[in-house]
């Protein structure tokens, strides 16, 4: 195993390492990139037979008439679907892949490219309208651009079998992203007889991932990174599930079991019963009594996580159970675990693993049980086995030898020459100097997570940012900007205000230097174009506004004003 390797995967390089990095860094003067200008579609069905495009293979080209597709209860202007195949073939295991994909192209076009990375294990092409259903909304086909979805490189979203074929592999991390970016270009020249002038990039979870990569990899095809809930460290994330699963099985009840949702004849260790949805609650009061007025405002919200950090601990600030447990206290053995977990996966020898994850009062949300006792013993697991490891090896959630499995990540052999660590992470994550030119050339990214995020810890996405910080390559905040979401859980609910914009304010960066700084985030509280979060507590307004501020600034209660309205809070 290489040590610099794995080092870089964990993101523990030394502070003398980034600072040698940072001397190296080249002077270069931040471009400021003109605005797109649009354009009109001139025939749909025509493309089938107009369009010739290396490996590429044109299925179909429709018109979709205004409204008969929706975004929420919006109504998508009239566009054209393209739908096809990229580098079909045989794969080593005999089973057929292609990249499958499908272009959106607006009748009334802004001149932008849009790459909707999708998430999870990918594996089917979701509609290119450039959204993000019940949580954030990006909406780049309502707003004019044209729209790529794919399945990254093989078909079937809840199994990891392409895992195993190693072309598979590389395309699902990074490959196929780099073979669509430019056949969409070429599209889009021959379906408006102009290339777009300003490409855009985003998603959440995996798509956060796909972004991210794109950044360290293609940075001269994209001019802004969406970067949500990124999976940019999705081995690692997923191995200290697997760790955490063994952390939380000691405290379950013995020999009670859930259905698998994978499989409706299967079972599931009751891993929740570690630490139920009564107790979480119970915590997620104690974090709000200790943190919720640090923001100027007692709202049920947290929003200056950071201080809540300082302020909070589970062993004093949650009641101990003196009897037998009844959901308003936790055991000696539960606070334990609990603040083992939160502090962040290590190896039996201490190495870190992963990140630690905030204390938020979304740990109350049923998505954050949903990822650490259900999917820590199903979905992470199988990504283990066949995509991250070499050689792919099975895996036990609740046996498998953590310090083991770290250094099959790094590993390679000659059917996979390319380690789990490599094809997934975005080269140089943990030493980003090479973004430098992706700043120089007027490029912007802005990230945002879910405090309460289960999977993928927004201290995570929040030390990348600082990284960048010390690498010298976002003085000013000039290039990246982050905003957490208080309350949201992976990508969406929790008790938070989950539903924004982001894509609106990273065009205006991009194109006329007007950097975001306080972006109004609403609930989806009843009646919600965008569909109800139901875990909103019932004291909230229905229409309940907060500002996402850029951090680290906290969105902090003026003194006066509802406290239902955005406008009643101030980035500080």
């Amino acid at each position: 195993m290489k040590i610099q390797a794995w080092a870089q995967g964990l993101g523990i390089l030394s502070a003398a390492g980034v600072l040698v990095a940072c001397s190296a860094l080249p002077e270069r003067p931040v471009a400021q990139l003109k605005a797109a200008t649009g354009g009109s579609l001139v025939n749909c069905t025509a493309l089938t037979g107009q369009l010739k495009l290396d490996h590429t293979r044109i299925e179909s080209a429709a018109v979709v008439s205004s409204g008969a597709l929706r975004q929420g209860t919006q109504a998508i202007p009239e566009h054209c679907l393209v739908k096809g195949r990229m580098h079909e073939r045989k794969g080593s295991d005999g089973r057929d892949y292609a990249i499958g994909f499908e272009m959106r192209l607006p009748v009334a076009w802004n001149g932008r490219f849009y790459y909707q990375g999708n998430g999870g294990l990918d594996g089917n092409v979701q509609a290119a309208i450039g959204a993000l259903g019940g949580g954030p909304l990006t909406g780049a086909l309502m707003q004019g651009f044209a729209v790529i979805s794919s399945d990254a490189g093989h078909s079937g979203p809840q199994t990891t079998v392409f895992g195993l074929e190693p072309q598979a592999r590389l395309d699902y991390g990074y490959q196929a992203v780099e073979k669509l970016t430019p056949m969409a270009k070429q599209l889009i020249r021959g379906a408006y007889g102009k290339g777009p002038d300003r490409s855009y990039i985003g998603g959440c979870s995996n798509g956060g991932r796909h972004a991210m990569v794109a950044a360290a990899r293609l940075g001269d095809q994209y001019d802004g990174y969406l970067v949500g809930a990124p999976g940019y460290r999705l081995p690692y994330a997923a191995l200290a599930q697997i760790w955490g699963a063994q952390q939380w099985a000691p405290l379950a009840t013995p020999g009670a079991t859930v259905k698998n949702p994978l499989n409706p004849n299967g079972t599931l260790p009751d891993l929740a019963s570690a630490f139920t949805p009564q107790e979480r609650l119970t915590v997620a009061k104690a974090i709000a009594d200790k943190c919720d007025a640090l923001d100027g405002a007692q709202d049920g919200m947290v929003q200056a996580t950071q201080a809540c950090q300082a302020a909070f601990k589970v062993k004093t600030d949650v009641p101990t159970c003196t009897g037998a447990r009844h959901g308003a206290c936790l055991t000696t053995e539960q606070k334990d675990v609990v603040a083992r977990v939160f502090e962040g996966a290590h190896t039996p020898a201490g190495q870190r693993i992963y990140a630690s994850f905030p204390y938020d009062p979304g740990v109350a949300g049923a998505n954050w049980g949903t990822w650490k006792f259900v999917d820590s013993l199903i979905r992470d697991p199988l990504a283990l086995r066949t995509i991250f490891s070499v050689p792919p090896t099975p895996v036990d959630p609740l046996k498998d030898n953590i310090a083991a499995r770290l250094e099959m990540f790094s590993a390679t052999n000659d059917t996979y020459r390319e380690s789990g660590w490599s094809l997934m992470t975005p080269p140089g994550e943990a030493h980003p100097t090479n973004l430098a030119a992706v700043r120089a050339r007027g490029a912007k990214v802005v990230l945002y997570h879910g405090v309460s995020d289960a999977i993928f810890s927004a201290e995570d996405t929040r030390q990348w940012v600082e990284r960048v910080g010390k690498a010298g390559l976002n003085p000013g905040a000039d290039f990246a900007r982050y905003f957490p979401v208080p309350g949201m859980n992976h990508c969406s609910m929790g008790p938070a205000a989950d539903q924004f914009d982001l894509l609106g304010p990273l065009v205006k960066w991009v194109e006329q230097g007007e950097a975001p700084q306080a972006v109004s985030a609403s609930v989806r509280g009843a009646g919600n174009a965008g569909g109800v979060n139901t875990e909103l507590p019932a004291d909230w307004s229905a229409k309940r506004t907060r500002p996402l501020c850029a951090y680290p600034t906290v969105a902090t209660y003026k003194g006066s004003g509802s406290l239902e309205e955005a406008s009643s809070f101030s980035c500080r």
